[in-house]
C-alpha cells in the first residue's frame, strides 16, 4: 500500500471542505474521510502483520522522494509497530473528534478543514523517517491548535491560544537547533543513517537537553507543562480531543525516537532529571487536580500526571520501562480522548462545566454518564482497561532498576495512583450520581454521532486493556531496537 494515501485523503478532504457550499457535505465528507483514515491504517497494519509474519523487517512501505537533494533533505517515508500504534491512535481520535463536532455552528468549513490539517500533520510525523521531514509536519500542526482555541473557544480563549503557540514555538525552535546540530555534524537529515552513526559525547551532552526539552514541552514535560491547563480547558471538545489524545504524543514520540534513540549516551546520562521532573509531574499534577472544580480543568492536569508516566519510562530507559512509555501514550491518548468527549457532551446539555453544580447525571444521561465513569476509571487504573497496562508496564520497568533512587521515584509514582482514585471518585460520585438537581430534569442523552464517537474510543481502552499481547507484538521489536542502542553504551563503557 501507498502511505501516501494518508496524506492524500486528508488534505483533499480538506480542499473539498473549503469548496463545499452546504453545511450537511461539510460533515459528510469529513467523516467519510475519517472513516477511510481509519481503514487505511487497519489494512496497513494487516499487511505489516501479514509480511512481519514470513520476515522482520526495520522499516514496511518505504518511500523516499528527492526533496532538497542540496541539503540531502529527502521526504522519506515509513513505518514500523511503533509509528502504525501512533496512527490507529489518531484514526480513532480524528473520528471521534469529527464526530463529537458534528453539530458545529460556527464557522463549520474552516473548523473541519483545521481538523483535517491537524490529522494530516499527525499522519506525516508518525510516519517521518526523514527528520527534516519529521519537523515539517510537527510545524504544521501548531497554527491550526492556535485557531481552534483563538476562534472556537471558550473563557480567556485568545490567552490560552497565544500561550500554547509561544509554547509550542519556543520547543520547534529548541527542536530545530538540535536537529540543526544533527545535520551539521552527520551531513544526513535520514534516521537510518543517523541510527548508524555514533556521536562524539560531548556532542550528545549539548544537543540532547535541546531535543529532548524541545519535544518535552509538546508532551507536558515538567516544569514546561503550563500551557496544558489553559489550552486544554479553552479549546472546544474537537481540539481538547485532538491536543490530548495526538498532539502530546508528538513530543513523547519525539522524545523517544530522535533524542534517546539517537543519542543515548546522553539518555543515559541525563536519566537522572528526566527521572526527577517526571515523578515531579506525577506527583504534582495528581495533587493539583484534586483542587479542581471545572472539569475540563481537572482532565488537563490528570493529564500533566499521565504524562509524566510517559517520561519516566523514557528515562528510565530500559525495554520494559520504554515499551510501557509507548503503552501510556496509547492508552492516555484514547483515554483522555474519551474524557474530554464525555465532559463536551455534559457541558453542551447543562452550560456548566462545575463539578459542584452538577449532579445526578446517570437519571438522564445513562449513556454519557457511563462514559463518563469508564473514562475515569480507566484514568486510576481499573484492570482490564488500557490504563491499568500502561501503568503497570511502566512501574514493573523502573523497578527494573536495581538503583536506590530509581525505587524511590517508583514508589512515588505508584503513590500518585491513589491521588487520582479520590478525584476520579469524587468527580464521579458528584456529577454522575445522587439526586438529578431541577435544573436538569429535561436533559436528553446522547444522539447518534456522539455515541458512534465514544464506541470508537471505548473499543480501543477495551482491546487494549484486555489483549495487552496485541500491542505487544506490534510494538515490542521497536522497544528493544531503541534501548539496545543504550545497552551497547553501557557494556562500552
Amino acid at each position: 500500500m501507498n502511505l501516501l494515501l494518508l496524506l492524500i485523503v486528508p488534505l483533499i478532504a480538506a480542499i473539498g471542505i473549503m469548496l463545499s457550499p452546504r453545511v450537511s457535505a461539510l460533515r459528510q465528507i469529513s467523516l467519510a474521510a475519517s472513516l477511510v483514515q481509519l481503514v487505511l491504517v487497519g489494512w496497513l497494519l494487516f499487511q505489516m502483520l501479514n509480511t512481519r509474519s514470513v520476515s522482520a523487517q526495520p522499516l514496511y512501505f518505504e518511500q523516499v522522494y528527492q526533496w532538497f537533494p542540496s541539503w540531502n533533505i529527502q521526504f522519506h517515508i515509513g513505518v514500523d509497530g511503533i509509528a502504525i500504534s501512533m496512527m490507529i491512535l489518531t484514526a480513532l481520535v480524528v473520528l471521534a473528534g469529527v464526530l463529537v463536532s458534528w453539530q458545529e455552528s460556527i464557522l463549520p468549513k474552516e473548523f473541519f478543514f483545521l481538523l483535517m490539517f491537524l490529522s494530516l500533520g499527525a499522519y506525516g510525523f508518525f510516519m517521518a523517517r526523514d527528520i527534516f521531514t519529521l519537523f515539517f509536519f510537527l510545524e504544521l500542526a501548531v497554527i491550526p491548535k492556535f485557531l481552534l482555541i483563538g476562534i472556537w473557544g471558550s473563557g480567556q480563549k485568545e490567552y490560552s491560544a497565544m500561550k500554547l503557540a509561544l509554547m509550542l514555538m519556543a520547543g520547534s525552535a529548541l527542536v530545530f537547533v538540535g536537529l540543526t546540530g544533527i545535520y551539521l555534524e552527520a551531513h544526513s537529515f535520514d534516521l537510518f543513517v543517523l541510527s548508524a552513526t555514533h556521536f562524539p559525547v560531548a556532542f550528545q551532552y549539548l544537543f540532547y537537553p535541546l531535543l529532548f526539552i524541545g519535544f518535552g514541552i509538546f508532551a507536558a514535560l515538567f516544569p514546561f507543562h503550563t500551557w496544558v491547563p489553559d489550552g486544554h480547558a479553552s479549546a472546544p471538545t474537537a481540539a481538547s480531543m485532538f491536543l490530548a489524545g495526538i498532539s502530546m504524543k508528538l513530543g513523547g514520540y519525539g522524545c523517544l525516537r530522535v533524542a534517546s534513540f539517537l543519542m543515548p549516551d546522553a539518555a543515559i546520562h541525563y536519566a537522572p532529571v528526566i527521572i526527577v521532573l517526571s515523578t515531579c509531574a506525577i506527583l504534582y499534577g495528581a495533587f493539583v487536580t484534586l483542587l479542581q472544580s471545572d472539569l475540563k480543568y481537572m482532565n488537563a492536569y490528570s493529564s500533566v500526571s499521565h504524562c509524566g508516566f510517559v517520561m519516566l519510562g523514557i528515562g528510565v530507559f530500559n525495554t520494559t520501562s520504554v515499551y510501557g512509555a509507548i503503552l501510556q501514550m496509547i492508552s492516555h491518548g484514547l483515554m483522555t480522548a474519551l474524557f474530554f468527549a464525555a465532559i463536551g457532551m455534559i457541558y453542551y446539555r447543562t452550560h456548566t462545566r462545575k463539578i459542584d453544580e452538577l449532579g445526578g447525571l446517570l437519571a438522564k444521561l445513562p449513556f454519557i454518564s457511563t462514559v463518563f465513569v469508564i473514562a475515569g476509571l480507566c484514568s486510576l487504573g481499573l484492570p482490564g482497561l488500557s490504563g491499568f497496562v500502561a501503568e503497570m508496564t511502566v512501574f514493573v520497568g523502573s523497578w527494573e532498576d536495581k538503583s536506590l533512587w530509581v525505587r524511590s521515584a517508583t514508589v512515588l509514582s505508584c503513590a500518585s495512583i491513589v491521588v487520582t482514585a479520590v478525584y476520579i471518585l469524587r468527580a464521579t460520585g458528584k456529577v454522575i450520581m445522587g439526586p438529578i438537581r431541577e435544573t436538569f430534569v429535561a436533559l436528553s442523552d446522547a444522539v447518534w454521532y456522539e455515541k458512534m464517537a465514544a464506541i470508537f474510543l471505548l473499543a480501543g481502552i477495551f482491546v487494549m486493556g484486555i489483549a495487552p499481547f496485541l500491542l505487544q507484538y506490534i510494538i515490542g521489536n521497536e522497544a528493544a531496537t531503541i534501548v539496545n542502542r543504550g545497552a551497547q553504551v553501557l557494556i562500552n563503557k
